[in-house]
């Protein structure tokens, strides 16, 4: 089903498309690409943050369900070489850094509805050259397509027609019970390191081992009062899918685990989390309502060459495919 909700800051048309097959359902709004709720059946609260109006979008949301980019997370005072020339991209975060691709990232723009059917959505999004600081012109769709045993699947294409820098990531945040608080959920991640950071959230280059440390997260662990917003090291480079993470609610019994073909996982515990509107649940949102898992090329990674390259090449095809699995025991 689709239906139209509003008008964006650009004047043009929101649509909201419900997907559905088997016990779970989503719905997609052509803004941000956003997934605006996604429902577990027998389970009654939503499995996501959200709004239940798009005028608080614009406005409110923290990057609600979204595909942000074209450079997912952070780069360092939003400057990088690429192909021997040096960039300076938008810098919305501290008056000195990139963040999610700048003010005008892909989670606040028009996206165009290409194909979709009662388990699937296509979204179509040509990323100008020189947006937010940019260089070259980037052809992108993104498909979330909802397959039998409650897997909600996340695919993105795409192409340039110069050397630029893609990094594309999804933004949801999830509570899997009605508590609207995840510190009592449990969770796993499969790295053995992970990416430490100064006081502005840029990492420091080194690549430190998570044993001994409370970012050993390798065996289930209770979320608590820890406080993450961090890089998890997958990989040293994209792979074939692999199932990366799990997250566990002791309160309901639902589960989601998370599979990627992206060598790193931001994880965030939404303790920065307070919008002054009602979401999609009766209580306020606020800090540990929701976390994120967001699969990615590592943070700042074009000022780290030993990091992952997010140099997207003319005549290459970038793919990512990133899948959310839930369960209920």
């Amino acid at each position: 089903m689709i239906r139209n909700i509003g008008i964006s800051g650009d004047n043009q048309d929101v649509f909201a498309i419900d997907i559905w097959n088997g016990a779970l359902s989503a719905t997609i709004l052509t803004w941000g690409a956003v997934i605006q709720d996604l429902r577990l059946t027998g389970h009654d609260p939503p499995l996501v943050l959200g709004f239940k109006k798009f005028k608080h979008y614009p406005r409110y949301s923290p990057y609600f369900g979204a595909i942000v980019g074209r450079y997912a997370n952070r780069i360092n005072l939003g400057r990088a070489s690429i192909d021997g020339r040096q960039h300076q991209f938008d810098t919305n975060f501290l008056g000195k850094h990139c963040l999610h691709g700048g003010k005008t990232g892909y989670d606040v723009r028009d996206w165009v509805l290409s194909d979709y059917s009662n388990d699937f959505v296509e979204l179509r999004l040509t990323d100008p050259d020189g947006m937010m600081g940019f260089p070259g012109k980037i052809d992108l769709i993104v498909r979330y397509e909802i397959s039998d045993g409650a897997t909600l699947s996340l695919a993105v294409n795409a192409i340039s027609d110069a050397p630029t820098l893609f990094n594309p990531a999804h933004h949801s945040y999830f509570c899997l019970d009605d508590s609207n608080d995840i510190r009592g959920h449990e969770i796993s991640i499969a790295a053995d390191h992970y990416l430490p950071v100064n006081e502005e959230a840029i990492p420091t280059g080194e690549i430190a081992a998570v044993t001994g440390t409370g970012f050993d997260l390798r065996t289930p662990a209770l979320i608590g009062e820890k406080r993450f917003d961090h890089n998890f090291c997958l990989g040293a480079k994209r792979g074939v899918l692999n199932q990366v993470a799990s997250v566990h609610s002791p309160k309901s019994g639902v589960g989601m685990q998370v599979a990627t073909t992206e060598p790193g996982l931001q994880f965030y515990t939404g303790h920065k989390l307070g919008p002054p509107v009602s979401g999609l649940i009766k209580s306020p949102y606020v800090p540990f309502s929701g976390l994120c898992l967001e699969p990615q090329i590592w943070p700042d990674a074009p000022n780290n060459p030993h990091f992952p390259s997010a140099l997207l090449e003319p005549g290459s095809v970038y793919h990512q495919q990133t899948t959310f699995a839930f369960y209920s025991i």
